[in-house]
């Protein structure tokens, strides 16, 4: 079970992040999560929406270069400890964390982590057993 994830392709420029999350707002898309490193130069937005499809449409509609890749999203009880465990179960499994970011929603005490792990269909097989429960793109709306 995998979400599509939203990467963004930002000039490193004054305003630039403004500019962005202007088509967001004009599209009236919401973010459920987002990550945001850069270069020198440019920097890459990774974003979980909704309905990637749509977000993807609009982004490129803009003149953004933008990727959809699939990534877990996991809940995990908001309290300390929880991402050291899921991390040392992914670990001792053998599974490499490529990079991750979380965040929180309105269900009182869990928390969200977005993964992205090298043989997606494998990591799900190691989280699957070790009872980790992951969310799919139609449970973002329940959030």
């Amino acid at each position: 079970m995998t979400i599509e994830q939203i990467s963004i392709f930002i000039e490193n420029r004054k305003n630039a992040l403004a500019e962005f999350t202007n088509v967001l707002a004009t599209h009236n898309i919401n973010m459920r999560a987002m990550s945001l490193a850069d270069t020198s130069d440019f920097g890459i937005a990774r974003i979980i929406v909704d309905d990637a499809a749509a977000v993807q449409g609009a982004l490129e509609r803009s003149h953004y270069i933008v990727k959809v890749t699939s990534v877990i999203a996991i809940e995990i009880p908001d309290e300390a400890g929880s991402l050291n465990r899921i991390l040392k179960i992914l670990a001792d499994n053998g599974r490499n964390v490529e990079y991750m970011y979380g965040f929180t929603g309105r269900k009182s005490g869990s928390a969200y982590m977005i993964i992205r792990c090298t043989d997606v269909p494998e990591t799900e097989k190691v989280l699957e057993k070790a009872g980790i429960r992951m969310i799919g793109q139609k449970d973002l709306a329940e959030i």
